[in-house]
């Protein structure tokens, strides 16, 4: 098995960013203003998610993260919308509302050889709602990719995986980076790999999440899930005071010009990010609050839709990444 290597490659990005900088001294003053704020347990019930408790759950997940990435709109666009029994739903939550939706309607969303095949016309109609699905022709690939690699490798069923993965979130992970182009997110920094596998990690997370860490969920390492690297994370570390960006890269940012994929910029807000986080969840275990990097994630997560931390806009990058 592949070693993890996230932290091992963001570290070295750390080490030698010249755009980002890491305040360890913001981090006290940030726990004790709004660590209470933290929630350790996670919950998977939503009107949006679909859930039944079965395997088919598990293969619901599967494809909403593989179409788990980038809903900002582009200047002048409009948010994309779905309407799902009767309420407006955005942004992820978008994305969710409409895969249930579908599955309503007789879509067969978890079904391999419908998503190898899928066609414009029915991921269209999938997504319907108001405004468009940004990077819908990528969102259209990373679904037949997904169905295509499922049949010829895994005997058609995703659920192949957990018997390989043997209870290791980490070995799952691994597995469907190595498996799946579409969830291999790496970049290359100066001369060396990082390594984010954002999707990958969260698909085993929502998988740990949706089963309360029981049956597919019930791992034996989801410690070692790291945070996952987004537009929301940096977002809020940087009202924090954690970390901090330089005179070019703030003006860009607040002008909402978009940053190229895999640009040292890019590749260190998001290492900055799951270094802070890494070194969050020390100083909550100082406090005497053991908790994991995933809790101290949605933690931020859960800052960032708070007015306060969205006085100033996320950085902007068009990837299937995040």
């Amino acid at each position: 098995m592949r070693d993890f290597q996230v932290l091992a490659s963001v570290e070295r990005v750390v080490a030698q960013s010249r755009s980002v900088t890491f305040h360890p001294d913001r981090i006290g003053p940030a726990i004790l203003k709004w660590g209470q704020a933290v929630d350790p347990s996670s919950s998977w019930e939503n009107p949006c998610h679909f859930f039944d408790q079965t395997a088919e759950s598990v293969r619901w997940i599967f494809a909403l993260d593989v179409l788990n990435h980038c809903f900002w709109p582009d200047p002048g666009e409009q948010v994309w919308t779905v309407i799902y029994n009767g309420k407006p739903y955005s942004g992820y939550w978008g994305l969710a509302a409409s895969l249930k939706r579908a599955q309503k309607q007789g879509f067969p969303i978890t079904d391999p050889h419908f998503l190898s095949g899928i066609s414009a016309g029915d991921l269209a109609k999938i997504f319907s709602g108001q405004g468009s699905a940004p990077m819908f022709e990528d969102r259209l690939q990373n679904l037949r990719e997904a169905g295509s690699i499922i049949l010829s490798e895994l005997d058609g069923d995703i659920m192949s995986l957990f018997d390989a993965a043997s209870g290791s979130a980490v070995r799952l992970v691994s597995s469907i980076v190595s498996l799946f182009p579409s969830f291999r997110d790496v970049a290359l920094y100066r001369t060396e790999r990082v390594y984010f596998w954002k999707r990958a990690q969260i698909f085993a997370f929502d998988v740990f999440t949706a089963f309360g860490g029981d049956k597919w969920g019930k791992f034996n390492d989801i410690e070692r899930l790291t945070a996952f690297a987004d537009y929301k994370l940096p977002q809020v570390l940087r009202e924090l005071g954690i970390i901090s960006y330089s005179a070019e890269l703030s003006t860009g940012i607040d002008a909402i010009q978009p940053l190229q994929r895999g640009s040292e910029e890019e590749v260190e807000i998001r290492a900055m990010s799951v270094w802070a986080v890494e070194e969050l969840r020390k100083a909550f275990q100082e406090h005497g609050r053991k908790l994991t990097s995933t809790m101290v994630d949605n933690w931020l997560w859960r800052l960032g839709q708070l007015d306060a931390f969205r006085k100033r806009p996320y950085h902007r990058c068009r990837t299937i990444f995040y």
